[in-house]
C-alpha cells in the first residue's frame, strides 16, 4: 500500500457498516453489509459491523466512531429515520440526508415531486386503509388499465407487490400490501423493457452510471429473481439504443437532483414497448450491495471495482448540517 494510500485511508477514521436492521429487507441488508465490510477491510480501512436492530446507535459515539457506511435497506435505515439519528449525533453517513431519504422511500410522495418536475412515472391511485369501499377498489383498473401493480408505499425489494390482471384479484393485492403498510400504491402497469440507472455524486457533479437491462422469468423480477436465482439476466451495456441510453442516464440524474439526493441512488425505469418512452417507478437511496446487486455491476462496467466503489461512497460521507452552513437565510 503507497503512503497516498494509507494517509487516504486513515483519514476515514473508525467506521461503523450499518447492516441488518429491523425492516422486512434485514437479510440483504445483512449480506449487502458483509460485503461492504469486506471490501473496505481489505483496503485497510477500520470497519466494523453495527447493526441497530442489536445495538443503541449512541454506541456509535460512545465508541468514537468517525463515519458510518450505512447499508441498511427499507424502513428505520433508508426512509431518513437514521440519518436523524446520525444527524443528531455528529456522525457522517453515506448515501442521502434526511429529507431526500424519507421522500424517496415514500413511492406516492415521490411520485408527486416527479409530476410536479415534469418527470414522466406511471398513473397511479392512492389508498389508505380505512378510508376506501369495495366499489372504489373495483373502479381502480377502469382508471388504470389491467394489469395493475400493488404494492405497499414505503416497501423495496418488490416486497408486497402483486401483478393484478383482473379485477377479482384487487381485493387480495390490496390486502397483501396493506399488511406492510397503511398506504397503498395502485399504479398503471408499464410493459416493456425494464431498466435501472445508478447515480453517484451530489448537485451539479452528481452522474449516472452506466443502464443495466434486466430480463426476469416471465417477466417477473420479485424478491426471489432479485437476490436468490440465477435465472435473472442483466444486461450492461443493456443493448437498447444509445440515444435511448443516454435520454434515461439524463431522466435519472434529473429524478436524482430533484429529490435532493447525495452519495449515491438507483433509478428504476420501465420503458414503454409501444413507443420507447421510459417511465420512473422509484429511487433506491440505499441500493443493495450483494452478489446479485445493481450498482456494483454497472459500477464494474464504468470500470470501478466494488472495493473502489465501496471507497468512493465513504469518502463522500456528510451531514446534512454541513451542507447548510454558509448559505445564506
Amino acid at each position: 500500500m503507497s503512503t497516498a494510500t494509507q494517509l487516504q485511508t486513515s483519514a476515514m477514521g473508525k467506521v461503523a457498516v450499518l447492516m441488518g436492521g429491523s425492516s422486512a429487507e434485514r437479510e440483504i441488508s445483512l449480506l449487502s453489509g458483509q460485503g461492504v465490510l469486506t471490501a473496505l477491510q481489505s483496503r485497510g480501512i477500520d470497519a466494523h459491523a453495527f447493526d441497530p436492530q442489536q445495538r443503541s446507535l449512541w454506541e456509535l459515539k460512545e465508541q468514537a466512531f468517525s463515519r458510518c457506511f450505512i447499508a441498511l435497506h427499507g424502513r428505520h435505515g433508508e426512509d431518513g429515520t437514521v440519518q436523524g439519528a446520525l444527524e443528531l449525533l455528529g456522525i457522517p453517513y453515506t448515501g442521502s440526508g434526511v429529507m431526500a431519504s424519507s421522500i424517496s422511500i415514500d413511492k406516492v410522495m415521490t411520485k408527486r415531486v416527479w409530476i410536479a418536475e415534469g418527470i414522466p412515472t406511471p398513473k397511479y391511485i392512492a389508498l389508505q386503509q380505512g378510508s376506501f369501499d369495495r366499489h372504489q377498489v373495483i373502479e381502480i383498473p377502469d382508471a388504470l388499465g389491467l394489469p395493475v401493480i400493488v404494492k405497499p408505499a414505503r416497501e423495496g425489494s418488490s416486497i408486497g407487490l402483486s401483478k393484478v390482471i383482473g379485477y377479482s384479484g384487487m381485493a387480495a393485492a390490496i390486502e397483501l400490501a396493506g399488511t406492510l403498510d397503511a398506504d397503498i400504491l395502485c399504479e398503471e402497469c408499464i410493459e416493456g423493457d425494464e431498466v435501472t440507472c445508478p447515480v453517484i455524486g451530489e448537485g451539479a457533479n452528481a452522474h449516472a452510471l452506466p443502464v443495466i437491462r434486466i430480463v426476469a422469468p416471465d417477466g417477473n423480477y420479485d424478491y426471489q429473481n432479485k437476490y436468490f436465482t440465477e435465472d435473472t439476466h442483466y444486461f450492461v451495456p443493456s443493448g437498447i439504443p444509445q440515444g435511448e441510453e443516454e435520454a434515461i442516464q439524463a431522466l435519472a440524474l434529473k429524478a436524482y437532483r430533484v429529490l435532493g439526493c447525495r452519495g449515491w441512488g438507483r433509478a428504476d425505469v420501465m420503458i414503454r414497448a409501444s413507443d420507447r418512452k421510459p417511465f420512473l417507478l422509484e429511487m433506491n437511496t440505499s441500493p443493495g450491495m450483494t452478489s446479485h446487486s445493481l450498482v456494483p455491476m454497472s459500477a464494474r462496467a464504468a470500470g470501478m471495482s466494488y472495493e473502489d466503489l465501496c471507497l468512493q461512497l465513504l469518502a463522500s460521507a456528510a451531514l446534512d448540517a454541513d451542507s447548510t452552513k454558509g448559505k445564506a437565510a
